[in-house]
């Protein structure tokens, strides 16, 4: 079956035509639809590198609640898409890649054929009604492309996409009626309660403006509009799914047919005309947070034309230049589509959050303007700190370093003085915990990718750390810890304050505020006062500070942890891995605490009430399927016994991705699970992001070219690579062999190259490594 996928997937998308001759096509080795079955929550539809819009189609959409209790149907649909299903139900324009709740779906469309009645279309259930059968044999999925058989209405759907526009093209059969329908009713993750208001303007026979206010996990959402037909629609109507008392004085008006301005809660909208056989209609459907008018500028700025071609060809070079910053050979074509689909992931998200002009909505709800940067959003940074903007410092220092100062905005409109937790669309979600946007600063300031001001730096992280309503965070100043009887999972979020403090205590340092420094230094070794040397393992602690009764550390529920367990997450201490190790009992125990990470069976019981942790992303007790766990295959470099970090990272990686759809072990995370197989599948890995060390491992690539902003180029090449062979014998870089297990930055950095030599057998003393 997977050589058959394999060969269905090179057969659909053919070769592209790349516009520069120069520039690879790397284009044919991504297939958007790794990750879109079971887990890993991504979406197939047409983007472009850090793109406002996602267009997408929709497979389902299970409500948030049933009687008023939360639905778990609901996380399968994050991204809107399961490879599973056969239905579609529309196309919309803003999707998150890989995440664990969701929102977002915005502006949904539906070509349909036949004559239309909105009355008979059920509010909260429209699939069968307006929605189509496909089948995966039709459908083709590329970097800013998607096409598809609508069968039901033997209509074609082909979707491009610009930074700010969405750009569709139907071709019809013969019809005196087809509809186009505008669903403003549909979200992701939708309730009851989830459309605020609803307002769209039919300017013309052939554009169509409004917006649309929610509220879920973003509490005050506004997107903006713009819509243009390549045709002039014959008439026009609308459902308003709404039963307000009082209309005023628009009672005089019919406003279901061809009333010009449509303003309530739920509102579907329909656009008719007649067709040919084969005939197109197009739509180039604009985004904006600011206003209809700066979407309409989006609009004709990107995308002056109705040639949908051109716009593909446009969108898609962009993707090959983004790719062809890495070039890799592997030995198995497989592990090359597997590698560049996961660094694609990468560049999904943060996304481009701001018009042509540079204004943008900010978190405070006003309208602001970007100056000396690009503002962007969608900010997952529980997961992305870890991996991805680590990633970004590498090859996208520029567009890393416009990440961190709208951080720095963020902070400024924030009515609290706190940089992000999890932030999207103008709003704080609070997801997760920790207050991780201080990794990305330091990570971005102590590898020089950064021209942020270091003391407004410094200054947004300590108002952040010093917030006392904030999780815990009060506790955690006064005693060092966070008790568990006063804020749950006090465990991670002791150990990942105590992480963050570490951070901000290196941008102090760069900073030269020696008396920050040292407060900060200080509060990075709270970890201590979690681990219980009785046990062995990380442990809550209550306001009395006793240890929590009842504790079991393979358990994932009600144990002091979020989305883990103390055999895993309790290792979290990065920024102090030696002294964790000392604490531990030495390096011979804790190599063998790793092993016991990777051979023991975790019992379905430890983990059945977590939807974020499934038996899809374990091996052993090994959860690489959710975050906190990925630095730990690398932890065996701190001990002596190296060479498991390099059997543990290839098993990963032959296990835990693959090149089909359910080629992703878990969410996706905002792209943080692809950073760490692009890291890992070239060598190394960033396990403490705020330094400027990278801890080494196996490469699973034969070779690979990676050029920087700086121009300067760094070639991975090794000898002996196979299947079997994933032990390192000895390592150069620009010709003299390395004798230690990390490379900095500026070493990379500054080009070269590096070589591994691989053997079948294990290099098990340190010193033997020549």
């Amino acid at each position: 079956m997977k050589i058959i996928f394999l060969l269905l997937f090179f057969y659909q998308i053919g070769p592209a035509k790349p516009v520069l001759d120069t520039t690879p096509n790397l284009i044919q080795f991504v297939n958007p639809l790794i990750g879109t079955k079971k887990m890993g929550h991504t979406f197939p539809g047409a983007t472009t590198p850090f793109g406002m819009v996602q267009l997408s189609p929709e497979t389902n959409n299970p409500p948030m609640f049933i009687d008023k209790k939360y639905n778990p149907e609901v996380y399968q649909y994050c991204s809107g898409y399961q490879y599973d299903d056969q239905y579609i139900i529309g196309f919309s324009h803003t999707h998150f890649s890989g995440t664990g709740h969701s929102d977002l779906g915005d502006f949904l469309i539906m070509p349909v054929t036949g004559k239309i009645d909105l009355d008979s279309v059920e509010k909260n259930n429209p699939d069968k009604q307006l929605g189509s059968k496909f089948h995966h044999n039709t459908e083709i999925s590329q970097p800013a492309y998607y096409k598809v058989t609508l069968e039901d209405h033997s209509i074609i759907a082909e979707l491009t996409a610009t930074d700010r526009v969405g750009f569709h093209q139907y071709t019809f059969p013969q019809s005196d009626e087809v509809n186009i329908v505008l669903d403003m009713i549909h979200n992701i993750y939708q309730h009851e309660d989830k459309n605020v208001w609803v307002f769209v303007r039919v300017e013309n026979d052939s554009t169509v403006t409004g917006y649309r206010i929610t509220t879920g996990w973003g509490r005050t959402r506004t997107v903006y509009f713009a819509m243009q037909f390549s045709k002039p629609f014959k008439s026009y109507g609308q459902k308003k799914y709404d039963d307000f008392t009082y209309k005023g004085f628009y009672r005089r008006f019919n406003e279901s047919e061809n009333f010009p301005e449509m303003t309530g809660k739920n509102i579907r909208a329909y656009f008719s005309f007649s067709t040919e056989k084969d005939e197109k209609i197009k739509i180039k459907f604009a985004l904006s947070s600011v206003s209809s008018s700066g979407a309409l500028k989006n609009l004709e700025k990107e995308i002056p034309h109705w040639d949908f071609e051109k716009t593909k060809s446009q969108s898609q070079s962009k993707w090959n230049q983004e790719l062809s910053k890495i070039l890799i050979e592997t030995i198995e074509p497989e592990d090359k589509i597997t590698f560049y689909t996961a660094l694609y992931h990468t560049m999904l998200s943060p996304v481009l959050y701001e018009d042509t002009d540079g204004s943008y909505r900010g978190l405070d709800q006003e309208i602001h303007i970007s100056e000396g940067f690009t503002n962007y959003t969608i900010f997952s940074l529980w997961d992305t700190y870890r991996a991805l903007h680590p990633l970004f410092n590498i090859f996208h220092p520029s567009k890393n370093n416009d990440m961190m100062k709208s951080m720095l905005a963020h902070h400024d409109q924030s009515v609290h003085k706190m940089l992000p937790v999890w932030s999207h669309y103008a709003n704080e979600n609070w997801c997760m915990i920790g207050y991780h946007s201080v990794s990305a600063l330091a990570d971005a300031i102590v590898k020089g990718t950064t021209d942020i001001d270091l003391n407004k730096a410094l200054a947004a992280c300590i108002n952040t750390s010093t917030v006392k309503y904030y999780d815990g965070l009060d506790y955690y100043m006064t005693w060092g810890f966070v008790p568990e009887d006063k804020s749950a999972n006090s465990v991670s979020k002791t150990l990942e304050f105590a992480y963050d403090d570490w951070c901000i205590a290196q941008i102090a340092k760069k900073a030269k505020n020696n008396e920050v420094y040292e407060n900060y230094i200080k509060r990075s070794e709270s970890y201590k006062n979690v681990y219980d040397k009785y046990s062995g393992f990380m442990r809550p602690r209550l306001e009395n500070g006793q240890w929590k009764e009842k504790f079991d550390p393979l358990d994932t529920h009600g144990q002091g942890f979020i989305e883990g367990n103390a055999l895993n997450y309790g290792l979290y201490v990065p920024q102090a891995i030696d002294s964790m190790i000392e604490m531990m009992g030495g390096k011979d125990k804790f190599s063998k605490h790793l092993d016991r990470i990777f051979t023991t069976v975790l019992d379905e019981k430890y983990i059945e009430k977590n939807e974020d942790i499934t038996r899809d992303g374990i091996i052993g007790a090994y959860v690489h399927g959710n975050e906190p766990g990925h630095h730990i295959p690398y932890l065996y470099n701190w001990t002596d016994e190296p060479w498991k970090t390099q059997e543990r990272v290839r098993m990963i990686m032959n296990s835990m991705y693959s090149s089909e759809p359910d080629g992703l072990c878990g969410n996706d995370d905002a792209g943080q699970m692809s950073a760490w197989y692009i890291f890992s599948a070239l060598g190394f890995y960033p396990v403490l992001p705020g330094s400027d060390q990278y801890a080494l491992g196996s490469p699973l690539v034969k070779s690979a070219l990676l050029s920087f902003e700086n121009g300067k180029k760094l070639k991975i090449r090794t000898t002996g690579q196979g299947k079997n062979n994933v032990y390192i014998q000895r390592i150069e870089f620009n010709g003299k062999t390395i004798n230690r297990h990390y490379l900095s930055h500026a070493e990379l950095t500054d080009g070269g190259e590096l070589v591994f030599y691989l053997s079948d057998k294990p290099v098990r003393k340190k010193e033997e490594m020549k």
